[in-house]
């Protein structure tokens, strides 16, 4: 690292040639497209080239410096994204008022589909109805649950998990949310 900060081009490959792999596959995991997930390695090792001079090997090894920048890059991807949709309102009457637009049978079929998420969200348990409904129908972070509701970080995560785990069962197909 002491040999990126200093901009040598060989010891920016080395660590490229090194890592690249590691880092892609963790953007892979995380993001919703391959294009993605190349974009995120870029970044990533742009990041690293730009904050070489941080590194202090003493206190963690490279290759764990090199998955916690990977980490927060990821993390601030994923909230940007997050960031830029917009909640969907859970009343129904908002639902009713939404225009069909003019291929009503395709339109027809996402009502469905929603309407038959939303009971299977419904039968949930109630921490994990509620985990579901403020995270991916109202924009909110796992934290920002956790604060509302005063329940540890870790018991929001557990129960989305779970929910998510149930929804899955329940459909036998692969939810996409």
């Amino acid at each position: 690292m002491r040999r990126v900060a200093a901009n040598e081009e060989s010891a920016i490959s080395e660590l490229y040639d090194r890592f690249a792999s590691l880092v892609y596959r963790m953007a892979y995991q995380a993001l919703p497209s391959k294009s993605d997930a190349e974009d995120a390695v870029q970044e990533v090792f742009v990041r690293l080239w730009r904050t070489a001079g941080r590194y202090d090997p003493e206190k963690a090894a490279l290759v764990t410096w090199v998955m916690l920048i990977s980490r927060r890059h990821l993390v601030d991807k994923i909230r940007r994204t997050r960031a830029r949709l917009r909640p969907v309102s859970m009343d129904p009457a908002h639902a009713a008022s939404v225009p069909s637009g003019e291929a009503g049978a395709p339109r027809m079929e996402t009502d469905d589909r929603m309407k038959s998420l939303m009971k299977r969200i419904d039968a949930l348990p109630e921490l994990q109805r509620t985990v579901v409904k403020r995270a991916y129908l109202g924009g909110q972070t796992l934290r920002q649950i956790g604060e509302e509701l005063d329940t540890p970080l870790g018991t929001i995560k557990s129960a989305l998990s779970r929910a998510l785990v149930r929804l899955r069962e329940r459909t036998g197909e692969e939810l996409v949310v």
